[in-house]
């Protein structure tokens, strides 16, 4: 969709990537693999050759806690334990039963999944300290179950683990296992990337900083959360497999808080807002860890777990001075390519039947809302009708933001009911109130910085799609995605930011973010529109057009409930206007009605004269 005359058009263009930067990109990855590939080949020193296996498992591990922590703000210092899971699972079946490897790691999955599906939905409603706390002690409790057990040998584990084999194929060395955790490695950097890169990943990347976004978006947030562990576990389960098979033999040591820590730390040096960070950390520390146990003693003439001092040292410094990690650095060496537009033709997506102009949308009814013995909202009508613009105004503390989150279900009614398209909402989460045509805006801009401009609204048709994280991981969800781009970027032209498409959000001004909020939440098709200070922000010449925008929408019979400060905007677009003052309703009426009001003067200004 090309942007109307009368849209909001904004200066500037977005900073995709040079010229040239997709092949510079995709040369120096072929290489990397083209290296792999080789290097078994060469006479490389086999101390290398281990090196690089234990740099490759640890990397399959610290790609969970990169989607779970970096991505999901989930932190987790539990990880180890999974890994514990998959190396017994298979351990037993080898040694006892002599069961095929393959086998194993199907009940090191299974094994690993139940876990995790016990443990999650316990762990994951906690927030703040608590989580990190509940993940130590449920990662302590699995390490000393495994500890104590007599048919896992307790403290000695299990010796005469089975290699691997595939058809005539055994993976008995370490060069020929070095292929096999390499796959499996850049197999799950793959996935992952692909996972981020989809409709589900956009809503993993919501949640990191808090449910609110995500919610409001029709995002169910606790089942995304559960998703993500179980999948960071299934990653570390992988690795513990390819442990167990790696050393021939499994014990309780790598499987301690020390290693889930320590997963932790290579997630955070390396980068926690990249795949390629999971990489990059893995090698990082191990590399680190290996020359500090020599030099250290060297250096002091005295042996001892100086390399953990000197980690807590590189740990404190990195989260100081950079917090994005190792890998953004190198990432920034090589510009960014422009994403491939390849969306101009897939399908539109569904679109739900209009109200009637004039209709009823949305209505609220002795809306109240106490907190303790403070009653912020108290007995509020108000109603909005398809077509209409209907203003929310007050004083500083009158209760706008109150009423507003109670429509919108981020806040739950003390008394009164909420109906849309005449249908009961009020206490319902604010992602069902979503799926049924509800959209809203936010005071305070909510977004994800380092996502384009582009994903950051395509996260707004989130309801309309369907495709779930499998798909998306073996990328059989690119027909979806296509049709989910287009929808943002005809909203995106729709306000004005056409030109703005890969930019990172974060780079934008406030005044943009604020019209991206705004095709963000007509990305979902909604009927009725929410909008808290749509204006706070922008400049004159953009209020004009933010104005022409919604008389655009108005005419195309949206149902618009418009909190705003800026009364030259609310007066030149709001039908009619709702006047709040202590948390009830003072007035209701035309801008005309509302501005000569003597008791709407008295609340703005004190006094009626």
């Amino acid at each position: 969709m090309k942007p109307h005359s009368d849209t909001l058009r904004a200066p500037g263009a977005g900073i995709a990537g040079r010229s040239g930067a997709y092949p510079a990109r995709t040369a120096v990855l072929a290489l990397f693999v083209a290296a792999l590939l080789a290097l078994p080949l060469l006479p490389v020193p086999e101390f290398w050759i281990t090196q690089l296996n234990y740099i490759g498992l640890y990397a399959i591990v610290v790609v969970g806690v990169v989607l779970l922590t970096g991505m999901a703000g989930l932190t987790s210092f539990g990880q180890a334990a999974f890994v514990g899971l998959g190396a017994y699972a298979t351990g037993v079946l080898s040694v006892t039963y002599g069961v095929s490897p393959w086998l194993g790691l199907l009940a090191g999955l299974a094994v690993t999944a139940c876990a995790a599906l016990l443990i999650g939905p316990l762990t994951l409603r906690m927030s703040g300290h608590y989580l990190p706390v509940a993940t130590i002690a449920w990662g302590l409790a699995v390490f000393y179950l495994l500890s104590s057990i007599d048919w896992l040998g307790k403290y000695d584990g299990l010796m005469g683990i089975s290699p691997v084999s595939l058809g005539g194929l055994v993976f008995d060395t370490g060069r020929s296992q070095f292929y096999l955790i390499w796959a499996f490695a850049l197999a799950a950097m793959l996935v992952a990337a692909w996972l981020l890169d989809s409709r589900s990943g956009r809503a993993i990347r919501a949640l990191r900083d808090g449910t609110v976004l995500a919610e409001a978006m029709g995002v169910n947030t606790l089942r995304y959360k559960i998703g993500v562990f179980v999948l960071a576990a299934l990653f570390a389960s992988v690795s513990g497999w390819l442990f167990a098979h790696f050393q021939r033999s499994v014990n309780p040591s790598p499987f301690g808080l020390n290693m889930g820590i320590q997963y932790l730390f290579m997630a955070v040096l390396g980068g926690l807002g990249s795949v390629w960070g999971a990489l990059t950390g893995a090698a990082a520390v191990k590399l680190i860890e290996d020359q500090l146990q020599v030099l250290i003693p060297a250096l002091l003439g005295r042996t001892g777990s100086f390399e953990v001092i000197a980690f807590g040292i590189i740990l404190v410094l990195v989260l100081k001075y950079a917090r994005q990690g190792i890998w953004s650095f190198l990432d920034g060496l090589a510009p960014r390519a422009r994403r491939k537009r390849d969306w101009a033709e897939a399908a539109p997506l569904p679109v739900r039947p209009k109200p009637e102009r004039g209709a009823v949308v949305l209505e609220g009814k002795g809306l109240r809302r106490q907190f303790g013995g403070l009653v912020a909202v108290n007995d509020v009508d108000l109603a909005v009708r398809a077509g209409d613009i209907v203003g929310l105004i007050g004083p500083n503390g009158a209760g706008k933001s109150t009423t507003f989150h109670l429509l919108s279900g981020v806040l739950a009614l003390s008394a009164g009911e909420i109906l849309l398209h005449g249908r009961r909402v009020d206490g319902l989460p604010s992602r069902t109130i979503a799926s049924r045509g509800l959209a809203r805006t936010f005071q305070h801009v909510k977004m994800i910085p380092d996502m384009s401009v582009l994903e950051n609204v395509a996260l707004g048709a989130h309801l309309r799609g369907g495709t779930g994280a499998l798909r998306s991981m073996l990328r059989l969800d690119r027909p979806q995605e296509r049709s989910l781009l287009r929808e943002a970027e005809a909203q995106l032209a729709r306000v004005g930011l056409g030109d703005h498409l890969h930019e990172p959000a974060g780079n934008l001004a406030m005044g943009l973010q604020r019209l991206m909020e705004i095709a963000r939440a007509l990305c979902s098709d909604p009927a009725v529109l929410l909008l808290d200070e749509p204006a706070a922000g922008l400049r004159h010449f953009e209020k004009q057009a933010l104005a022409k925008v919604l008389r655009q929408l108005r005419g195309e019979g949206m149902g618009i409930l418009l909190v705003e400060h800026d009364m030259d905007l609310m007066m030149n677009v709001a039908d009619r206007i709702v006047v709040m003052e202590f948390g009830t309703r003072l007035m209701e009426g035309t801008p005309a009605e509302v501005r000569a009001s003597p008791a709407v003067r008295a609340a703005y200004l004190g006094t009626e004269h």
